[in-house]
């Protein structure tokens, strides 16, 4: 048995097929069969169901968990015997919400690659909830979000503070409203995020708190999509502040106080515990932990 043997297995896995296995591998169809019938002879099993689609037998999962964690374990070698040289390099896979992607992310990595290029990112956009449960599961390396959760699985650290704001186009009603209050809301049209971020969840507890039950007319994914229809007066939404500077900037949108959202939210960094921590991931955590918070809040 052989490393190769069990990248080959596992790309079969995903790809569910010889060929494009192979494709995958810079291995002939041939070569990928040689290998699987291999590892069969060895441990005297049928470890793949030729038929289409190319499937795993009941053997073939067990020896494939396995296999999974002989690879972590010989990636982890040699990520460990690479960090021996002292220069901080490698692969990182962020996850972070689309808002902290397009308005924070930018500076930082700008700084980031500047002073280290040999250390590369990867940024994978998704909802805070979803940050945790990818790091724990090793989807990403690095999270950044809200901090939602005590979770003895990950290490968190405050990066900053956001509030969830209502925002308006300049045209709508409330604009010019004197002393708005979350009842003025009743019967205004909201666009909201979807349940399953944490804004949605913080303006569901307000809103529930409060005996309100919002005229919903559109629900979206990302506060990029949520801004967008508010620009245009379709609606009024309650979203981060710091999502929406720029807009503020521009004035294109415009902030409407509202006492009863007037609560704090820490976003951070968090990272599995008890993983082993790679110099380029050491490196991004150091720069990332050391930077004053009004780097992240700029109003540029």
């Amino acid at each position: 048995m052989n490393i190769s043997q069990l990248e080959t297995l596992l790309m079969i896995s995903k790809t569910k097929s010889f060929r494009k296995a192979g494709e995958l591998l810079n291995l002939t169809q041939p070569a990928v069969s040689a290998q699987i019938k291999s590892l069969e002879d060895e441990f005297n099993t049928v470890l793949v169901d030729r038929n289409q689609p190319v499937t795993l037998t009941d053997r073939g999962q067990v020896f494939l968990e396995r296999a999974e964690a002989i690879l972590d374990i010989v990636e982890d070698l040699k990520q460990k015997l690479s960090d021996m040289e002292h220069i901080p390099q490698g692969h990182i896979v962020l996850g972070t919400t689309t808002s902290i992607a397009i308005q924070i992310l930018p500076r930082i990595l700008s700084y980031f690659q500047d002073q280290f290029p040999l250390i590369k990112t990867t940024i994978q956009s998704m909802p805070s909830s979803q940050i945790y449960q990818n790091v724990e599961q090793g989807l990403v390396d690095i999270g950044i979000g809200y901090l939602i959760e005590n979770n003895p699985q990950v290490h968190a650290s405050v990066l900053y503070y956001d509030t969830f704001e209502l925002v308006v186009s300049p045209l709508h009603p409330l604009a010019g409203a004197q002393s708005p209050t979350l009842d003025s809301l009743r019967e205004v049209p909201m666009i909201m995020l979807s349940p399953d971020t944490v804004g949605r969840r913080f303006v569901d507890e307000v809103f529930r708190k409060h005996c309100i039950e919002p005229e919903i007319v559109v629900e979206l994914s990302s506060s990029e999509e949520v801004k967008r229809m508010v620009e245009i007066n379709l609606g009024a939404a309650i979203i981060s502040k710091q999502s929406v500077m720029r807009e503020l900037r521009q004035g294109t949108l415009k902030i409407v106080p509202i006492p009863e959202l007037e609560t704090t939210h820490p976003v951070g960094v968090i990272y599995k515990s008890g993983r082993y921590i790679n110099s380029a991931m050491q490196q991004f955590l150091n720069d990332l932990k050391g930077m004053p918070e009004t780097h992240f809040i700029s109003s540029e």
